[in-house]
């Protein structure tokens, strides 16, 4: 009984989306939506198998972009963090600067990196780290805030420095912020890695969409996007799978 529960429950987060997938197929084989505009989900998985060794060439690529943005806006929004934890008046100067940036739309600085940067990995990484950083310095920023002041107060009572509560409390204790930044990051590098490779390049997955919707082969994009859809699934159960070792090596 209890295995059959267990079963039942591993499967009721995919109930869903196996349903969908059914009803697209019906739909698709019924004739309510022409193959052309919305292939089947059979078709898709045709050419997602036919075009792999194209895909895996170009998402490396992609995927490179992704990380070396992520790493940047990992070291700025940390860095930003920290001094606003640190400096009360940079919370305040800074803080507006970090809302105001969400409210610009990263399509519209696209073709302005660019144009700035030139047409190679630059304006990607630029844009993957700009997309990032906010969610990071805030996640980071809060995950330190988050500590309970007895810890430091201790730390304090005994002559402890600003550094030593931030190696030894802050940064051990902030991990979950940490991770909660990571998660949230990683699925927005590989947006804003396709959304800069639209706008010009000669390899991403980006590039490959923009040639595919030229000759209305809308089985190759959702090919792409099924390639993308396993590639961020797969980096976020790596980073759930790292944290999870984390947090119980450091016993939070």
């Amino acid at each position: 009984m209890k295995r059959s529960a267990s079963i039942k429950g591993r499967w009721q987060p995919y109930s869903v989306v196996l349903g969908l997938l059914a009803a697209w197929q019906l739909a698709s084989s019924a004739g309510l939506v022409e193959r052309f505009v919305l292939p089947p989900p059979t078709a898709v998985a045709g050419e997602f198998l036919a075009e792999l060794p194209i895909l895996a060439e170009h998402g490396a690529h992609t995927v490179l972009e992704a990380f070396l943005g992520l790493a940047l806006s990992f070291a700025l929004g940390y860095a930003f963090a920290i001094a606003m934890d640190r400096f009360a008046f940079l919370e305040k100067a800074l803080h507006p600067v970090l809302v105001l940036s969400q409210t610009v739309p990263f399509v519209a600085m696209a073709p302005l990196l660019v144009l700035w940067l030139g047409f190679g990995m630059a304006p990607k990484v630029a844009l993957v780290t700009l997309t990032c950083f906010f969610p990071v310095a805030v996640n980071v920023r809060d995950g330190i805030r988050g500590i309970g002041p007895e810890y430091l107060d201790e730390l304090r009572v005994m002559g402890g420095t600003y550094l030593q509560g931030l190696v030894h409390v802050k940064v051990p204790m902030g991990l979950r912020g940490f991770f909660t930044a990571l998660r949230t990051a990683v699925t927005y590098s590989f947006v804003g890695a396709l959304v800069a490779e639209w706008m010009g390049g000669s390899k991403g997955l980006g590039v490959y969409m923009t040639r595919v919707r030229k000759s209305y082969e809308f089985g190759k994009m959702f090919a792409v996007i099924l390639f993308v859809a396993v590639v961020s699934l797969a980096a976020m159960g790596a980073v759930r799978k790292l944290e999870g070792r984390v947090i119980e090596r450091v016993g939070l």
